[in-house]
């Protein structure tokens, strides 16, 4: 009588290497992660006027700003500039992280051809 299902004496050799890749590339994920979260991601508004540093973990570390920026007549420009440089930084972070996972992914989005 034949044996149905499963694989005898344990998983082929393949399936053992490709679960050995997939823990190496978890690693590197886990290695490229801690390094993007520690990374600066500095963006410039109102002709480097305001200048805003986010980190890979979009935590904002400082903003900058010029004297000449700081106008107690028009505070709304002020606050718009400062959006609009931690919204670029925070864009920079997002692209970096992106393409951390694109390269580990090869291009497949994090998900699976099948």
């Amino acid at each position: 009588m034949a044996k149905r299902g499963g694989f005898p004496g344990g998983m082929p050799g393949n399936m053992s290497n490709l679960m050995k890749q997939a823990q190496r590339m978890q690693r590197q994920m886990e290695e490229s992660q801690k390094e993007l979260e520690v990374k600066e991601f500095v963006a410039k508004a109102g002709g480097g006027a305001v200048e805003v540093t986010v980190t890979g973990k979009k935590e904002i570390t400082k903003v900058k700003l010029s004297e000449e920026v700081v106008d107690p007549d028009d505070i709304e420009m002020l606050e718009d500039l400062v959006m609009a440089a931690a919204n670029e930084a925070l864009r920079m972070a997002d692209e970096a992280n992106a393409e951390v996972m694109n390269k580990m992914t090869g291009g497949l989005g994090g998900g699976f051809p099948f």
